[in-house]
């Protein structure tokens, strides 16, 4: 163990200097990223290799592509892969009124560069979008540093369905599932793989749809793609992708039997992966729930605790 820094994140886990100081300071030839702090920074990736390191995730270049919702919403559309009907590049209320009014209502104001369900507003008719338009810039970029708004056609009964991917030099392939379709202030609250909605044609599209997109862009190590599935007409849209090990992958790897991790660290070492999209199979059902702590007093706001 080393100190890196003070108990804020800011100063301690956050700062990509001290934690390659560490890694070089101590021989470190690879460095683990997680699934939070610096695991998406394409920054972070770059300046690791510029050390010597080996980032065990996906290359900078593919961090930044698929990081930015926008540019990764174009790439599915440019593949064929189905996404949300919506528009981008909104930078006025004016904008986002004129484009709601194309794609009408209700409407889904989301974060370019955000997650976690900040810089996000439902909008149900056009006298709430101008408010919402200021909350959601605003919040986005006091999270992210980015106020930059994309808007799409909100679906009122979805599934939530991520899809995990695993890639190397040579192939992509998926090991199904996870449905986290209940959740809480858009944070997950319950993770299950399989879904209990998906039957395995289903299954086997989104799988497809997901590869599809990691190949296309030359994806290495673990990652998730996430689709919305409506549940009215049974079509699924790209979402977003994840360029990191999530929290809830011990779910995928209790029903397939592969560890994610040590998949990720076999990848980066060079050592192709060792079995093919036939040998993946599921047995059984995990469910992962999510415990937060809630301020009462706070209309039950999450807080430490």
């Amino acid at each position: 163990t080393v100190v890196i820094g003070p108990a804020a994140a800011s100063a301690s886990y956050l700062n990509m200097n001290l934690v390659v100081h560490a890694a070089l300071a101590t021989g470190c030839d690879a460095l683990h990223p997680g699934y939070g702090f610096l695991s998406e920074r394409a920054a972070f990736a770059r300046l690791c290799a510029a050390h010597g390191i080996t980032f065990i995730g996906p290359s900078a270049e593919v961090i930044e592509r698929l990081g930015d919702k926008i540019a990764a919403r174009r790439l599915a559309i440019e593949i064929g892969v189905p996404v949300v009907p919506g528009e981008d590049h909104i930078t006025s209320a004016a904008e986002a009124k004129a484009a709601a009014a194309r794609i009408g209502y209700p409407a889904l104001l989301k974060a370019a560069a955000g997650g976690g369900g900040r810089g996000m507003r439902v909008v149900n008719e056009e006298r709430e979008l101008t408010d919402a338009f200021l909350q959601a810039s605003a919040e986005a970029q006091s999270a992210f540093g980015d106020g930059s708004i994309y808007i799409e056609r909100y679906l009122t009964r979805i599934r939530h369905i991520e899809i995990q991917v695993l890639g190397d030099e040579r192939t992509v392939l998926h090991l199904g599932e996870r449905d986290c379709s209940s959740q809480r202030r858009n944070q997950k609250l319950v993770e299950e793989s399989p879904s209990p909605v998906l039957d395995a044609a289903l299954r086997g599209r989104m799988g497809e749809a997901a590869v599809k997109i990691a190949r296309h862009i030359g994806y290495t190590s673990a990652g998730t793609v996430e689709f919305i599935l409506d549940d009215a007409s049974g079509e699924f849209y790209f979402m977003e992708m994840n360029t990191r090990i999530q929290v809830e992958h011990p779910v995928t790897e209790m029903v397939t039997g592969i560890d994610l991790v040590k998949a990720q660290i076999g990848i980066a070492a060079g050592t192709p992966i060792p079995f093919t999209q036939q040998d993946v199979q599921w047995r059984g059902h995990a469910i992962e729930c999510r415990i937060n702590a809630e301020d009462h007093a706070q209309d039950f706001m999450p807080c430490p605790g």
